[in-house]
């Protein structure tokens, strides 16, 4: 347990920014989640649309030290692959 009042307000923080954080990790995941479904039903159009999405949220999570920034773009490489397969 914290025992000076910089440590306890540390922890008041801490606690804050975590629940901002879990927020923005299950938008970020949600959005990739969207893309992955429409790519694995086959339909590119749905997959395009929702990796315009997903591709912004993944780099604002980079950004943000959600993730890092070469899992992020390792992830829109992959997705942008595998959408580009679909078409073929």
């Amino acid at each position: 347990m914290a025992n000076t009042s910089s440590a306890k307000k540390a922890t008041r923080k801490i606690a804050r920014r975590t629940i901002v954080n879990k927020s923005r990790r299950t938008q970020m995941r949600g959005a990739v989640r969207t893309v992955e479904e429409a790519i694995a039903k086959g339909d590119r159009d749905a997959a395009l649309a929702a990796f315009k999405n997903a591709e912004p949220e993944l780099m604002k999570a980079a950004q943000r030290n959600l993730v890092h920034k070469n899992n992020a773009s390792r992830k829109v490489s992959r997705l942008a692959h595998q959408i580009a397969r679909l078409a073929k």
